[in-house]
């Protein structure tokens, strides 16, 4: 077998290179999150001096910019919270999903949420036009048949992208709920992103819903597979869909969304104990009743009150909220958002649900 020759690596930056950085950074008046700026910079250089393949440096550069396209985007909604629809570009507007999607984008808009989608026709284009004018964000596809962007969506509310891994980045990370109606392959792929992100951790919780139309049952056959294959198999845990809302209601599916957010706001971890915040703080009888119900999810066998932990503090996190604490067992993590939908059901939470905002630690894990 011949061994192919490994590309050379350039050498380590010099400190008059680093000194230069340092001195353009000083020159583009950049202050916040320099350091930040500075890896992006030593980074490309790095890719530079290592001798990186042209295509490799396209892939990086194309990334990097609709990256930044699809931040400038988002940034004036970041107080807005958003839900992205998933579904297939093939729908027709006679299909009863079309008319689920547009529904329930129209119900998610009177109560304050932006929808965003892929830009596209079919299910995307239902759930912009539900949403209607200023309520809809996209986030396109560029390829060489099938999908264009739809005209509900205006070219300021969108961003074209060439990546499919950028594009489901943006599409998954400023949103706090997801609604999945039936689609093909890249339908698939985004659900199953979702489920990955949930079940590993790399995203908070989240309510993810699969939306049918009356009568289809699309989703129905995902379930029996992971009932009949894939948990007898032990390729995933028995509590891995506990996760997810089948259903063919617009009303079920919208107060799923909404409701997730009734009492919980967000969670932390600091070292191994998971700190959950809420809108209203648990009286003794309610984190007795947790205890029993929960309190195996904890390796010490306790959900506990608290207030804010000294990371928290440091950092200025949500020290408003009310908190509980426990030291999660990660052979029953799944169960989580079982305990969170318990903590919204509580007496003591509040009786409507506020839309959540945009927090620092919301989305995906920045860690």
């Amino acid at each position: 077998m011949t061994v192919q020759p490994q590309p050379s690596v350039g050498e380590p930056l010099n400190d008059e290179v680093l000194n230069s950085v340092d001195a353009l950074l000083d020159q583009a008046g950049i202050r916040e999150n320099r350091s930040l700026i500075e890896r992006i910079l030593l980074s490309g250089l790095r890719l530079g001096t290592d001798g990186t393949r042209r295509l490799d440096l396209k892939i990086t550069a194309a990334a990097l910019e609709e990256m930044r396209d699809a931040f400038r985007l988002f940034e004036p909604y970041s107080d807005v919270p958003k839900v992205t629809v998933f579904g297939s570009a093939r729908t027709s507007p006679s299909d009863p999903s079309y008319r689920q999607a547009h529904e329930l984008a129209t119900a998610l808009a009177r109560d304050g949420w932006m929808v965003v989608t892929g830009a596209g026709p079919g299910i995307m284009e239902a759930a912009s036009t539900g949403a209607g004018p200023g309520r809809a964000l996209g986030v396109s596809i560029r390829l060489p048949f099938e999908e264009e962007p739809n005209a509900a969506i205006a070219a300021a509310s969108r961003v074209t992208m060439k990546y499919f891994f950028t594009r489901k980045l943006m599409l998954v990370k400023e949103s706090r709920g997801f609604v999945c109606l039936p689609g093909g392959f890249g339908t698939l792929d985004e659900t199953f992103e979702l489920l990955t992100l949930q079940q590993t951790g790399k995203a908070e919780p989240m309510p993810i819903v699969l939306l049918d139309a009356p009568g289809v049952g699309f989703w129905e056959g995902l379930t029996r597979f992971v009932d009949d294959t894939l948990v007898p198999a032990g390729m995933i845990s028995r509590d891995d869909l506990d996760r997810v809302l089948v259903t063919d209601s617009v009303a079920e599916a919208a107060r799923e969304l909404t409701g997730f957010w009734r009492n919980y706001d967000s969670l932390r971890w600091v070292g191994p104990r998971l700190v959950l915040r809420l809108n209203a703080a648990p009286s003794d009888d309610e984190i007795a009743g947790l205890n029993e119900r929960f309190g195996e999810l904890s390796a010490t066998g306790r959900i506990e009150r608290t207030q804010p932990l000294r990371p928290e503090r440091d950092d200025g996190d949500a020290l408003d909220l009310a908190r509980i604490m426990l030291t999660p067992d990660g052979r029953r993590v799944g169960r989580l958002h079982r305990l969170i939908r318990a903590l919204n059901e509580l007496p003591s939470a509040p009786a409507v649900a506020t839309p959540p905002l945009m927090s620092p630690s919301a989305g995906m894990s920045g860690e």
